[in-house]
């Protein structure tokens, strides 16, 4: 099953300094359907204006995955960590038993990120912080594992949840193929470009949620940068 999200139909708010969509119930947006897919929580679509950022706040018992799309994010934490984190890359933070972070947006144009939580396997730990590029021009024609909670994926950031998430780029025409599992759930979204997911119309920022699938074909109608999220 392949139900499309169009991106003009999510929730949202404009902040001013943040514009942002919520594909689930996020903050002030509220939808009982739209509660998560399988332990995806979060996907929301942010842009941020510059020399503007999320003030230091804290977070509990989540994985906090950040995929920047254009611009730059420069993050904070209580552990001292500090880092930037850029357009293609990808940053994630344990949350654990508990962080407070800040994020800021210090460049001189627009900051565009999707910023994904997924539920832990498990409460508690100690909260950890990592950033790590992800050159776009491996990613070409296929799937790249950025995050992942699977030991066998060595050259992804780790998180701690039965996930992945998962980033490609497909030319226009080209075809890729992802083995789902008919009891895992996938959420895909195209931060840009268009494709056909089975069959399905998928535009740029729409969300694909997936379930009961072996596996799906996924096809470009225009270039596209895809991110996808493969949960329990």
């Amino acid at each position: 099953m392949i139900e499309r999200r169009p991106f003009n139909k999510l929730g949202g708010e404009d902040h001013g300094w943040l514009k942002a969509k919520h594909h689930f119930s996020f903050a002030d947006y509220h939808d009982a359907s739209r509660m998560g897919w399988g332990s995806l929580r979060v996907w929301n679509d942010d842009e941020i204006a510059p020399k503007t950022g999320f003030p230091p706040h804290p977070h509990a018992n989540m994985e906090i995955i950040t995929y920047v799309r254009e611009g730059a994010v420069t993050h904070k934490d209580s552990l001292g960590n500090e880092g930037r984190t850029e357009a293609g890359d990808v940053q994630v933070m344990s949350a654990g038993s508990g962080i407070r972070h800040a994020e800021y947006n210090l460049e001189p144009g627009t900051t565009r990120i999707f910023q994904i939580w997924i539920m832990p396997r498990q409460r508690g730990g100690s909260p950890a912080w990592g950033s790590q590029p992800f050159p776009k021009a491996d990613r070409s024609g296929r799937f790249v594992t950025l995050a992942s909670g699977f030991a066998e994926d060595t050259d992804a950031l780790p998180i701690r949840a039965d996930a992945r998430v998962l980033g490609a780029t497909l030319k226009a025409g080209e075809s890729v193929i992802y083995p789902l599992g008919k009891e895992r759930h996938g959420y895909l979204v195209p931060a840009s470009g268009a494709i056909e997911v089975d069959g399905v119309r998928i535009d740029a920022r729409d969300g694909a949620a997936i379930t009961d699938a072996d596996q799906v074909t996924i096809k470009a109608i225009a270039d596209s940068e895809l991110v996808l999220v493969d949960t329990q």
